[in-house]
């Protein structure tokens, strides 16, 4: 060898060994830090709704963004609907331990019993502010102003302009343009649309929180893109003439007004100099709705369903400087978002509520290293739905499914007695192919697993036999605030057999 050749070898060698040494350094320990936390949660945005996953038509930059530059989960799964998601994520354990199992009905009314991730991160010394969608329970003592937040600005129900029999319900008249909102426990009329008064009031919150020098848990649940699809012009325009429905424009639109905002916000979080010490972390609350007939990222079902398609969330967690930009595929879930932003939070979650009532498990190690693993698990879900005042045990097995990594049973359209499908993820994560008869050791496991899970949810659904006041809490208030009285359009929309009457037929009516 030629000394020229065998000091290139030399140092060759010496740089693979220092390459070698840097990627198997550990990375920056991020347990107890306290960063600022800002947690984006949208509301019926199903997985592929989102360009960097593949949509055809839709365009996401800033979401997009925040998927590139984070750690982005690729197997995290939510509830099938919205009160059962909020729930779980902030208390760390399934939504039937939490008493809800349905999204009215008072059914939507996170126990009392239950310690929440704000309060946790209060004692750690976090200031805490939610903007947008609460929808865990209307009444005094269910607000988040008594679930650990200090600053509340949102809309009442599970939308604003809803109305249910009960406790759930927004103010009356509220659309998505102009409407009224509560801020720390009186009303203010508004002008403008929703998604961006809500990010406008949280872009000005934080800024007097960083004034401040104080760690903040902002936490910014839009309505949007929920129904009523209702996109601001400008927006709608972006998707016409692409061969849309119209509500597929609207709520198109609805996602870009979202995109937008983000892209503000993540500006302003440059400018004031704390994107570095912030921790972004973006998902979406259930299944896709209208955009499903354009994309869904070749998966089974959508909102409301207990395929795939109705759980699957984007997981998008930003931390420049401090998370590496990579993909995680451990089977995670929104149980897991308590306990994991607790640690990053340096919160000590009380030995009672950790041994109680946490459920999920920390990912601080596969944020700090996406390739790692952890222990299989078993996730559950369920639906829900069953007629007021009616035997959960009735619909057990109706829209039901139990999975690990690998596997995933699902009872489609059981009651007391499943109608189990088996399904291969490893190969088949589109749900096609229905595998039960071959694996009777599988099915024989999940199924026992299944059971006690449920088992174990039974004595803890509190509100199966709750009845709501006459008229919903956010109206007493308004009312109290502003004068005048429930009308006879505010009543007529209140079914009294809880059907879901915004922009839905009742069953037996036809829709004009």
């Amino acid at each position: 060898m030629t000394p020229i050749r065998s000091v290139l070898s030399v140092a060759l060698s010496l740089l693979l060994s220092v390459s070698a040494t840097a990627a198997a350094a550990p990375a920056k320990p991020i347990a107890g830090t306290q960063p600022n936390i800002l947690f984006i949660l949208t509301d019926d945005q199903g997985y592929g709704d989102i360009s960097a996953h593949g949509n055809p038509i839709l365009k996401t930059p800033s979401m997009d963004r925040l998927r590139a530059e984070g750690v982005r989960f690729t197997d995290f799964h939510v509830s099938p609907t919205c009160s059962p998601t909020r729930s779980a994520l902030f208390t760390g354990r399934h939504e039937f331990k939490n008493g809800i199992t349905h999204t009215i009905l008072e059914r939507e009314r996170m126990t009392l019993a239950a310690t929440t991730l704000p309060q946790v991160l209060k004692s750690a010394g976090y200031t805490t502010g939610i903007f947008g969608k609460w929808h865990l329970g209307d009444e005094a003592e269910y607000q988040p102003n008594r679930r650990g937040f200090d600053e509340v600005y949102i809309h009442g129900g599970g939308g604003i302009g809803q109305i249910y029999p009960g406790s759930c319900g927004d103010a009356p008249g509220n659309t998505y343009f102009n409407p009224t909102l509560l801020h720390n426990g009186k009303f203010e009329k508004t002008s403008g649309y929703c998604t961006d008064l809500f990010y406008a009031q949280a872009t000005q919150w934080i800024d007097a929180q960083r004034r401040a020098k104080k760690p903040f848990f902002a936490y910014i649940p839009s309505n949007t893109p929920h129904g009523p699809y209702t996109a601001r012009p400008e927006d709608r325009a972006l998707y016409e003439g692409k061969g849309l429905e119209p509500a597929t424009e609207n709520f198109f639109g609805m996602i870009h007004n979202i995109d937008q905002n983000i892209s503000r916000l993540l500006a302003k979080l440059d400018e004031w100099g704390i994107a570095q010490n912030t921790l972004v972390i973006f998902m979406n609350d259930n299944g896709g709705t209208a955009g499903v007939k354009v994309f869904n990222a070749d998966m089974r079902g959508a909102k409301g369903t207990a395929w795939l398609g109705g759980t699957r969330a984007s997981s998008f967690w930003r931390w420049p400087g401090t998370l590496s930009p990579a993909d995680c595929g451990v089977l995670a879930a929104h149980i897991d978002f308590f306990p994991t932003i607790a640690a990053i939070a340096g919160a000590k979650i009380p030995t009672a509520v950790a041994q109680s009532q946490i459920e999920g498990r920390s990912l601080v190690p596969v944020l700090q290293d996406p390739a790692a693993k952890l222990p299989d698990r078993y996730q559950f879900t369920h639906q829900g739905r069953w007629p007021k005042l009616g035997d959960p045990n009735e619909a057990k097995f109706k829209v039901a499914a139990v999975r690990n990594t690998r596997w995933a049973m699902v009872s489609e359209n059981g009651g007391r007695t499943p109608n189990w499908q088996l399904f291969d993820l490893s190969v088949d994560y589109s749900q096609k192919n229905d595998v039960i008869a071959q694996h009777p050791a599988v099915v024989k496991e999940l199924s026992a697993a299944f059971d006690q899970w449920w088992s174990e949810c039974l004595p803890l659904m509190v509100n199966e036999k709750a009845m709501g006041p006459a008229i919903n809490p956010f109206q007493e208030i308004y009312y109290r605030q502003f004068g005048g009285s429930p009308t006879s359009a505010d009543l007529a929309k209140m079914d009294p057999k809880g059907a879901l009457t915004f922009g839905v037929p009742q069953a037996g009516k036809k829709k004009k």
